[in-house]
């Protein structure tokens, strides 16, 4: 048992709280890709993608958050509040993903998003949040498994 500190509690819940509209728009993503609000959350309101890669790129990564990342922070964030060990190791991988994930639609799609939200919107919650909050994840959940 590793009792949670209020780092934990904070960490934890932000982590549901900012996955849950994930669950929501990744849900569109896979089951309803071509229908207009998908587009909205996706690529901007009254957008379209770009292209066909963009397109097979929003619809695969939506798979890939819900069949792996958002499980992963989901578990990790829920089960480090039971003070379970072993879930720091899930969190951190889930948050290690996160990051390679950003980083990758830093590239791909920041050109496209950044110029539709400007850079407060998009290095808070269109891009950075994710980034910032997974960092931190990362750095806790390696200095709590180096205290067992």
């Amino acid at each position: 048992m590793m009792e949670p500190t209020i780092v934990t509690w904070i960490l934890g819940i932000s982590g549901v709280l900012l996955y849950l509209p994930a669950i929501y728009i990744q849900a569109f993503a896979v089951f309803r890709p071509h229908d207009q609000r998908t587009k909205d959350m996706l690529v901007g309101k009254g957008g379209d993608y770009h292209d066909k890669t963009y397109f097979d790129f929003c619809r695969g990564s939506g798979w890939a958050d819900l069949g792996i990342q958002i499980p992963l922070v989901m578990i990790g964030s829920i089960a480090v509040l039971f003070g379970h060990p072993w879930a720091y190791t899930i969190w951190a991988a889930g948050a290690f993903i996160t990051i390679y994930i950003h980083l990758i639609l830093l590239f791909m799609e920041g050109k496209h998003i950044y110029d539709k939200w400007g850079p407060i919107a998009f290095f808070t919650y269109g891009w950075g949040l994710w980034v910032y909050w997974a960092i931190i994840v990362v750095i806790y959940s390696l200095l709590r498994i180096g205290k067992l």
